[in-house]
């Protein structure tokens, strides 16, 4: 098939190009720049802001399939920078789709649309989206997931996966700043360590986004709904966490801080980061700490049945090449 994929440069979305490659698909990648990684996999790229609709309209254009990607994650910044990039950039894609005559997208969106704070334990899909937002992404990732939903018709057939804690060699976030921050000295234990979460291996992660292109069509199960996406393996936070800098070369955390005092400390930092006008992100925000103390984990049974979604790489296979990736060279 024909496919475009937007955020193509990014650690998922080279993972999902790679895969479309390799099965013999005709690929177009989006992006910001020109990637040689890109060049190299002899896929067609085109360059634009996701927030340009005649750009985004040219990349669709012969498209059977849209994988929509892109996207700016984070704990703090502007609403009108994750806004525009996250949601308005996603109606963008929409329309396109649509002028275009595109039959397929599948959309990239995130498990923390429906995070309120609070401990999620083996939820499915029909946890709501909460009524308050503790941050930006999470809120203009469910503002875009809804439009996604909401498109979809016989003619454009749509679908979103909410891929959790995606991870894996070649990560330029989660991981690096997992270790910079511990090198820092600038890591603690929040809450008291029992919490357990679920994370995707990126090749998993990106495996299920064919797995949902094949699988969305008129009147299918698939056709306008979500899906979490996940290793379907929980693991206790702090001792995965533990295990990655040690993979590292690192001691494992130590110091402590309780979840009233680290959500007490976000808010204090985000007020003062507000009065002074600060872009960059503050130390602790109310999001992260509740992300850091709660047990966020999944039923990923729908995938699994619906998209056909079996994690090939277990948790387990997935350290031991993060370990080979890590490694000095």
């Amino acid at each position: 098939m024909q496919a475009l994929v937007t955020g193509a440069g990014g650690f998922l979305g080279r993972y999902v190009v790679e895969q479309l490659v390799a099965r013999g698909d005709r690929v177009r990648a989006f992006s910001r720049q020109r990637y040689p990684e890109l060049d190299a996999l002899g896929v067609e790229s085109i360059q634009g802001d996701i927030q340009d609709a005649a750009a985004v309209e040219r990349a669709c254009k012969g498209i059977e399939v849209v994988f929509h990607v892109a996207a700016v994650a984070g704990i703090w910044g502007a609403w009108r920078h994750y806004h525009g990039i996250n949601t308005l950039g996603t109606a963008k894609v929409i329309a396109a789709c649509r002028n275009c005559r595109v039959g397929r997208l599948v959309f990239t969106s995130s498990p923390s649309v429906t995070f309120a704070g609070r401990d999620q334990c083996g939820i499915d899909e029909s946890a709501p989206y909460p009524a308050k937002w503790l941050a930006h992404y999470p809120h203009t990732k469910a503002l875009a997931e809804q439009l996604v939903l909401a498109a979809n018709t016989s003619e454009l057939v749509t679908c979103s996966l909410r891929p959790h804690l995606i991870w894996g060699p070649r990560d330029q976030h989660l991981i690096p700043r997992l270790i910079e921050r511990a090198r820092s000295g600038h890591l603690r234990q929040v809450g008291d360590g029992a919490n357990r979460i679920d994370a995707v291996y990126v090749e998993n992660a990106a495996a299920a986004h064919l797995q949902a292109a094949d699988a969305i069509s008129p009147g299918s199960p698939a056709a306008g709904r979500a899906y979490f996406i996940t290793n379907g393996e929980p693991v206790n936070c702090w001792q995965w966490i533990n295990e990655i800098l040690a993979l590292a070369g690192l001691p494992p955390v130590e110091r402590k801080i309780s979840r009233p005092a680290a959500y007490a400390a976000g808010a204090a930092l985000e007020a003062l980061w507000t009065v002074l006008g600060r872009t960059d992100e503050p130390p602790m925000t109310r999001f992260l700490a509740a992300q850091l103390a709660t047990s966020h984990y999944f039923d990923i049974s729908a995938a699994r049945l619906d998209l056909g979604y079996k994690p090939r790489i277990s948790m387990a296979e997935g350290m031991r090449r993060l370990a080979e990736w890590l490694k000095p060279r």
